[in-house]
């Protein structure tokens, strides 16, 4: 029997471990990594590295580069795990375009916690608590029907697990 190929979104706010849990994620699956934070253009990333909360105009072609990408995979069968803050709805279902049977996981943790994690983070671009702020203010955060949510707060190998089998479940469903 083959191996059914996935499209997954790994999403949630600056500092939840999207980049980190879903690399795991992906060698898991044997599926291909990629940071939605590599498809920002060079004005973004200077808008964030200076402090400065990207809007929605800022996020229009960036969603639309990743959900060519989920596109692309889903026509070539091939699983794809890419990690996005999708912070709103409609960012999601703008992602959702690219394929609709989308699998979601969202990494959810406190303001706390997410703070603290940015600050002993180096060599990256997203700047400052206000940043944090703007983003947790912007999160509309997914109902259990559209994602696996999961805290932040357990180890990322256990994240994994816990989607994995959740995956493995809904396969079953979907088989019987």
């Amino acid at each position: 029997m083959n191996n059914p190929s996935h499209r997954i979104l790994v999403m949630g706010v600056s500092g939840s471990g999207k980049s980190h849990v879903g690399q795991q994620l992906a060698a898991v699956l044997g599926a291909t990594f990629i940071d939605g934070d590599d498809h920002h253009s060079p004005a973004n990333v200077a808008k964030m590295a200076s402090g400065i909360p990207l809007d929605d105009d800022d996020r229009h072609d960036w969603l639309a580069t990743l959900s060519g990408l989920f596109a692309a995979y889903k026509a070539n069968k091939e699983s794809v795990v890419i990690a996005c803050s999708g912070l709103k709805k409609r960012y999601r279902d703008r992602l959702r375009e690219g394929d609709p049977a989308l699998r979601v996981l969202y990494l959810e943790g406190s303001h706390a916690l997410l703070r603290e994690r940015l600050e002993s983070r180096a060599g990256h671009f997203f700047k400052g608590d206000s940043m944090l702020a703007s983003q947790l203010a912007d999160l509309e955060p997914p109902a259990s029907d559209e994602a696996v949510i999961v805290s932040v707060t357990l180890p990322p190998s256990a994240i994994v697990e816990r989607f994995i089998a959740t995956l493995a479940l809904t396969q079953r469903r979907s088989l019987g």
